[in-house]
Parts: structure tokens; sequence; C-alpha cells
């Protein structure tokens, strides 16, 4: 029997039998449903790890100088103990740093901690306060919208100012100029000289809620009053050119900290690529236990059809004894209801990654998980929605062709 054919009665099969085809689709339905969403989930999550949340948090063609590593998800006690016993980053590291990698990089301390910030007549806000080098907005690309950032003369000079975030400007002072208002951090009055445009939200964390004062400044004593440099963030001009300058900048590091060839760093120089590392591994978790229900699903839905289309050749006797009769072979009838079951199996596949489709969307507009449809899971739906169908329906289909002509033509 041509395909054509095959799936034109399969078609007609459905709409003669409407409520019971839609109880065959429903399982495979719910199945490749939830399949599409949670890939959907994983795969935006993905997109925005790499492109929005490795940029703006840790920044573009960079990598930092730390004292231990950002992102330790398996370290065991022993480890963090070991962390805990390396020096810390001071003024010289970052000297040496700088003077190994030359002018072509950009180097910036920086020191961060969340503090509540004060202004008259308004309620205190906590806010993610930031002392580092005016190198810095270079190295995040951060434009200015209104008064300026601040220069190497406020750095040499350790003035008490400070670069705010949007959201801050518009908490302290909405519908007015926040250039030149006051702003109260850790028990000193610092001025607003310049507002960041808006950067957004990663994973929900407001990137507008940033108060950003010269390293020189109070700010950075009173973040780390022992004076040492939480992490060291150095820029490279290119991607190619990274890799040899943290291979430049470990040399000079080991050099200056005297450790010999047997001996393990006791620094961590790690780039956005550590990020994205943990973040695959996360991803590997997510899709295997977000994957069990769509599995699940998808057996219960090959089992549903199955049974239909053993209760389809019961009912269907005569017909395949006709059919038989009249030259039909074994092989045509086996045709007839594997297309039959693989055809039910994609209808339900495709209306189950249309309702995925719009579960992720609905999730992603009233939640902060982004969403991405990646093109490969629509054509994996469809097939794994086909297999099921095949694979549901051979017991069926091999038992309708066994059917004796003869003993089939006798059903009523």
């Amino acid at each position: 029997m041509p395909l054509f054919e095959a799936v034109r009665l399969a078609l007609q099969q459905i709409r003669v039998q409407k409520l019971k085809s839609f109880f065959t689709l429903i399982g495979v339905m719910i199945g490749v449903m939830f399949l599409i969403a949670v890939v959907s989930i994983v795969e935006g999550m993905s997109d925005y790890v790499e492109n929005d949340f490795a940029a703006k948090i840790i920044g573009v063609n960079t990598f930092d100088l730390r004292r231990w590593p950002n992102f330790t998800p398996n370290e065991s006690d022993d480890e963090w103990r070991a962390y805990l016993r390396r020096p810390r980053v001071y003024q010289p590291d970052a000297d040496i740093l700088a003077e190994a990698l030359g002018s072509q990089f950009r180097v910036a301390r920086v020191n961060e901690t969340f503090m509540n910030a004060f202004a008259p007549g308004t309620r205190p806000q906590s806010v993610q306060a930031i002392a580092t080098d005016e190198s810095y907005f270079e190295i995040k690309k951060f434009g200015i919208t209104a008064g300026r950032a601040f220069n190497a003369q406020d750095m040499a000079t350790g003035n008490k100012v400070v670069v705010i975030g949007d959201e801050i400007a518009q908490y302290y002072w909405p519908n007015l100029d926040p250039v030149g208002r006051e702003l109260r951090l850790g028990g000193q009055v610092y001025q607003v000289i310049g507002v960041i445009e808006p950067q957004g939200s990663v994973f929900g964390f407001s990137m507008d809620r940033m108060v950003i004062a010269p390293y020189s400044s109070p700010l950075s004593r009173t973040i780390r009053p022992r004076g040492d440099i939480g992490r060291v963030t150095v820029q490279a001009p290119t991607r190619e050119i990274l890799d040899d300058g943290m291979e430049v900048a470990h040399e000079a590091l080991r050099s200056f900290r005297r450790l010999g060839p047997g001996e393990t760093d006791n620094f961590a120089l790690e780039t956005s690529d550590a990020a994205l590392s943990f973040f695959d591994q996360l991803k590997g978790k997510l899709i295997l236990f977000g994957t069990a229900l769509p599995a699940i699903g998808l057996v219960v839905g090959a089992m549903v059809i199955m049974n239909i289309m053993l209760v389809a050749v019961a009912e269907r006797t005569r017909e395949i004894g006709v059919r038989k009769a009249l030259g039909a072979r074994r092989k045509d009838i086996i045709a007839q209801f594997l297309v039959e079951a693989a055809t039910l199996s994609v209808i339900g596949a495709a209306i189950g990654a249309a309702l995925g489709i719009a579960i992720a969307q609905l999730i992603a507009a009233v939640t902060p998980l982004p969403a991405s449809v990646a093109p490969w899971s629509l054509v994996a739906a469809l097939v794994v929605g086909a297999g099921v169908g095949i694979v549901a329906g051979i017991y069926p289909a091999s038992r309708a062709s066994r059917l004796d002509p003869i003993a089939a033509l006798r059903q009523e």
C-alpha cells in the first residue's frame, strides 16, 4: 500500500472515531508537551548564561585573580580548608599582574558587597556596593546616561564620589536629576556624579541596583577592612590573547609567590568558562530529571496506542478479511496499521509540541526563567512521536496481518 494512501486511511479513521483518537493521542501529547517545555527552558537558560550572565557578571574576554575559585560546586571539606590557608590577594599581586601583562590589558581591582544605602528623606535600600578602578567601566562596557564616570584624578585623590545604577536613581530621586546628590554608604557621604545606563536583570537579580566608587575611596576599606583585594579583573583585547595573558599571569604570580615546581597554586585564575562549565553540569542534571516525567508520559502513551490498536484490530476483523481476500499481502496489512499508529502518535506529538512551546513562553513571561525553543527539539519530538507509534503498533499490526481471511470474513 502506498504511504500516502495509508496516511489518508489513518486520518479517515481519526475523523470517524474522534473521541477514541483523542484518548489515543493524550499520552504522547502530554509527554511531548513536557519534553518541549523542559528543553526550551534549559536551552533558554543556556543561552542566557552564555550571552547575558557571562557578559554582565564576569565580562567579555576577562579573567579574575582570586584567593580561591568563585565557582566550586563539588569541593570537599579538605579542599575548603586548603583554600582558607591560602594567602589573600593584596596590592603587590595586582602590581605584578599589571607589570607582566603590559598596557594592552585592562586591570581593575574590585571589592564588592551588599550594604544599605541612605539618602535624605527616603528609606534605606540594599545595594551592591563596588569599589574599583576607572577601567572597570570599560571592562564592563557600562554606558553613562547622566553625569560622568570617575576618572584618574578621582582615583588619585580618593574622592568620595559614586556612579549609581538606574534603579538607585529612580528609587531615591524619582523625576529628579540625581547628579550632585548625596548618598551615605558605610557611614560615609558620597556625591553622585553619574548614572549607568539600564543593565536589566540576571535570573531575577537586578543589575541596576549598584553603586560604584573609586577603589581609593573609603568604600574599599569599608568593604574589606584588612586592605586585601576581593578580586583583580583583567581584560584582554581579544579571546586569542586572553589565553596567552593567563599563562603569563600564571607564571608571574607563581614566581612572585615563590612557588616551587611541585607546589600547587595558592591562587585562582578564573574565566567565564568556569561558570559555563558549572552550568553545563547543572544543565545535564536538569535535562536528566526534566525528561523523566515526559518519558513516563510517552511510555503510557505507547501502552494506550497499543491497546487502542488491538481494539481496532478486533473491531475491523471483517475489513481485514476483505482486504486480504482482495489480494492485500501481509506486509500491506502491517504497513496500514503501523502508519495509522504512527500518524496518531505524530499528531499527538505535534499538539504536545505546540502546548510545550506555549507553556515555556508562559513560564518565561511570569518568572525570571528564560525560554528558547530549540529547532532540533521540535524535530526530535516528531521523530519520537512517530517512533512511539511504530513501536506501539508493531504487535497489533502483526496480529492483524496473521488473521485468517476466511475466519475474518465470517466475523460479524
